[in-house]
């Protein structure tokens, strides 16, 4: 396998994985979905349109329409989640941050396919995307870390069979970032593996937000695998990782 191509965003590594090493131009239209996303999304950043929607400064009729289709299909999840995933803070603040990784990352794989590759894997903080095979004919395999320690693993999930997609979403290493509907706190880290990475990865933080209740909800929404991890050593898991 050659030296995956790897840089910093959105306050995470992103690494990609790949039979052939990237070309130029393909490494930079990748970081250009990243940095344009992250330009238009970001609220760390004062000059950007999500920090002035947030301030006041703009109203939704004034946003771009690639600002309001993302806070659309974030507030879609919101209410197929009942609630669950939500793109508005306690504060009111419009946050998009619980979706717009995902987006770049659907985004690179599209960057990749159209320049012919289908053996891949993209790995961005938690939130990993594969198509095809590893070189070795072998197909790709997530390693998921244990939430009571980070140094190990806990399990594995190997994609492929309409599973392309994995996200993981935790309390161990950001604490508690996540907006917990009401006051359950059963799940400290949820794995859900589905056919898409905005799937995946929604559905991951509803779970975890939300609870058993959430859980019950996403598993009727769409066809996916979960590993939700409670405090204690209670696990919730879907067939494929019982057998694994």
């Amino acid at each position: 396998m050659t030296t995956p191509f790897v840089f910093a965003a959105m306050g995470t590594i992103v690494s990609i994985h790949t039979a052939q090493p990237l070309d130029r131009p393909t490494q930079d239209a990748v970081l250009t979905v990243f940095a344009d996303l992250e330009e238009r999304f970001s609220l760390w950043r004062s000059d950007t349109e999500a920090s002035r929607f947030a301030r006041g400064e703009l109203t939704l009729r004034e946003m771009s329409e690639e600002f309001r289709s993302v806070y659309d299909e974030a507030v879609t999840w919101r209410i197929a989640t009942d609630g669950a995933f939500t793109p508005h803070r306690p504060d009111g603040v419009v946050d998009l941050s619980g979706i717009v990784k995902a987006f770049a990352v659907r985004a690179a794989g599209r960057v990749l396919r159209t320049t012919g590759a289908t053996d891949w894997c993209i790995n961005a903080g938690g939130d990993v995307l594969t198509s095809g095979r590893q070189p070795d004919g072998s197909p790709w395999v997530v390693g998921i870390v244990d939430p009571q320690d980070r140094g190990a693993l806990f399990t594995e999930f190997t994609t492929g069979e309409e599973r392309w997609a994995v996200a993981t979403s935790g309390i161990a290493e950001r604490g508690e970032h996540i907006w917990r509907l009401g006051a359950d706190d059963t799940f400290v880290q949820v794995t859900v593996c589905a056919r898409d990475i905005v799937t995946a990865d929604v559905l991951a933080t509803a779970i975890l937000a939300g609870g058993p209740l959430a859980l019950a909800r996403a598993q009727e929404l769409d066809d996916i695998d979960v590993l939700a991890c409670s405090a204690g050593e209670r696990v919730w898991a879907s067939a494929v990782f019982i057998a694994a």
